[in-house]
């Protein structure tokens, strides 16, 4: 379960910061946040690669 809640950080601190519980409505919103972040990640790796 270690790899999945590293996984899963990103949204559940997001989540907590907007007071917002992370296992409500069945974790979509911290999948939601999880999703942002990792493509900002991801795009910004691939432009500073590529580029």
């Amino acid at each position: 379960m270690k790899i999945v809640d590293a996984l899963l950080w990103p949204g559940t601190k997001i989540c907590i910061w907007f007071g917002v519980d992370p296992t409500a409505d069945a974790g979509l919103i911290r999948s939601m946040f999880n999703m942002i972040v990792y493509l900002v990640v991801i795009l910004g790796g691939l432009w500073v690669f590529y580029a």
